[in-house]
Formats: structure tokens, C-alpha cells, sequence
């Protein structure tokens, strides 16, 4: 059985670890409020760029030259898969559940005979897949020293998958990322982004385009990669902070309960012993 001191001493740390996890998440409500609106404004212009691209991809006449990026190589062979994680943990199953999406893709290729390479952007999909799939990793980029991610950050992401393609290094690259849907919720989601996977086209009024849709569509698609690698690392930062804070509230309260839980042994042990005390007195007071 514990003594008193040693009941005293884990009830003062649990409640140290209490103060922690509260200010962790009051932290985590305050920047889940600006990443929350840094995602529901990047969303209406990633909607109407996916239309765009639907309309004039539908435009373009059988036979005519296509962009790379939307016929892709031919080829389904080699696959990039760009893994976007959080750069810090305590954010319960956040990573895990992507990298656990990631790594089914991954085993599912492999199995098929296909060659996998793997991008993370963030620290824990790497070390997580370093453990399994070490030697398909090519590269890790780290945004630690990013506060806000902004259209900038996702560029230079861009510019090296972009490169890549044009090197002949892979013939479908793949983009894994939590889509934010609520503070408790958080969606795995795999995007393909070469060749492009384009929505519906929108029913409306006909365009002419000038110059013709598939050199529009040359110019616009480069510009669609870099769109939807800065909306998939807005929807992570959001839904990062929004499984932070609820993790940590969780761990508050379960932290309240363990000191609730302390605090009542350490009284009925100290109540024993006094119980003790007053026996042995007592005791001691009729053999006199």
C-alpha cells in the first residue's frame, strides 16, 4: 500500500499534468479558430477551380493533344504518395489515421507488384512510416518553422512533385490528408492528383474559350496541384487542432478523475491510520 507522502506526490503531479493539458487546450481552441476560417475560405475557391477544370476538360475535342497532367504517362507503375501529418503529437489518433490509410495504399500496391515512393509532410507520418516503409521514402519536408501556412508554403511542395512528373519519376502521385469536418471529426482523405481527377462538369450556360480549353487546361492544371496541396495542409492544420483539443479536454477530465480517485484513498489511508493510532492509545491507556 502507498504511504501518505507517496499518495500526496502523485496527486500534486497529476494535478501539474492537469494544468498542462487545460492550457494545451485552450491553446488548440484559440488557433483551431483560425485555421477553421483559413479552411472555409480556401474551400469556395478550390470548389470552383475543380468546376472550372471539369468544364474544360469536357470541352476539349476527342483526339486533340492533352495536358500530361490530365492523361497522365499511360502508366500505372510507379506511385508517389504524399503523406501529410501533423509536425507534434498529443492529438490522439490524428496522424495515426492517416498514416494507417497511407500504409494500406501502400501494402495494396506493393502486393499488386506496383513501385511505391512516399513523401511526408510532417514529422510523425515519418516516423511512423520509416518503421514500415523505410526504403520507399524519398524525402521528409518539415513546416516546424511554418506559423501560418499560406498559398507560399504549398509552391515549393508543388514545384518538386511538379519535377518529378517531369523527370519520368512516378505515373500517379496520390495526396493523403484529414479533410476537417468538426471539431470531433476528422476524415482520412486520398486525393489523386496526377493524372487529375476532375469532377462533374457543371450544367449551365456554353463558353467559347479563347485560346482553345486544352491550352487553358496546360496552364491551369499546374496551378490545380499547388491549389490542392495548400487546401490539403489547410484541412490538416485544422483538423490537428481540432483533435488536439479534444484530446486534451479528454485528458482533463481524465486527469480530474484520477485525482478524485487519489484524493479519496489518500483520505480513507490517513483515516485508517489515525483509526490506528487512537487503538494502540487506547489499548495502551487499559493496560495501565
Amino acid at each position: 500500500m502507498p504511504s501518505l507522502k507517496e499518495l500526496r506526490n502523485r496527486i500534486a503531479s497529476v494535478k501539474s499534468t492537469q494544468k498542462i493539458t487545460k492550457a494545451m487546450q485552450m491553446v488548440a481552441v484559440s488557433k483551431l479558430r483560425r485555421a477553421q476560417a483559413a479552411v472555409e475560405a480556401a474551400r469556395p475557391y478550390a470548389r470552383r477551380m475543380e468546376t472550372v477544370l471539369a468544364n474544360l476538360a469536357a470541352g476539349v475535342p476527342p483526339g486533340a493533344h492533352s495536358s500530361p497532367l490530365l492523361a497522365g504517362t499511360g502508366l500505372s507503375q510507379t506511385h508517389l504518395l504524399i503523406v501529410c501529418t501533423g509536425e507534434r503529437g498529443l492529438c490522439g489518433a490524428f496522424n495515426t489515421s492517416i498514416v494507417r490509410l497511407a500504409r494500406e495504399r501502400a501494402n495494396a500496391l506493393i502486393g499488386d507488384g506496383k513501385t511505391v515512393k512516399i513523401l511526408c509532410i510532417g514529422k510523425k507520418g515519418y516516423d511512423q512510416l520509416r518503421r514500415t516503409h523505410e526504403k520507399a521514402i524519398i524525402g521528409q519536408i518539415d513546416l516546424r518553422s511554418v506559423r501560418n501556412i499560406t498559398f507560399a508554403t504549398a509552391q515549393p511542395i508543388s514545384k518538386r512533385v511538379m519535377e518529378m512528373f517531369e523527370a519520368g519519376e512516378f505515373d500517379v502521385c496520390t495526396l493523403f490528408y484529414a479533410r476537417f469536418r468538426s471539431v470531433i471529426s476528422q476524415t482520412p482523405t486520398a486525393q489523386q492528383l496526377i493524372p487529375a481527377e476532375l469532377g462533374e462538369r457543371e450544367e449551365g450556360p456554353v463558353y467559347h474559350y479563347e485560346p482553345d480549353e486544352a491550352e487553358i487546361l496546360s496552364q491551369l492544371l499546374p496551378r490545380a496541384v499547388t491549389v490542392r496541396i495548400y487546401r490539403a495542409l489547410l484541412e490538416n492544420v485544422a483538423s490537428f487542432f481540432g483533435a488536439q483539443m479534444s484530446a486534451m479536454d479528454n485528458a482533463t477530465r481524465n486527469a480530474g478523475e484520477m485525482v478524485k480517485k487519489y484524493t479519496l484513498r489518500y483520505n480513507r489511508t490517513r483515516q485508517a491510520m489515525i483509526t490506528k493510532e487512537l487503538i494502540e492509545i487506547i489499548s495502551g491507556a487499559e493496560a495501565l
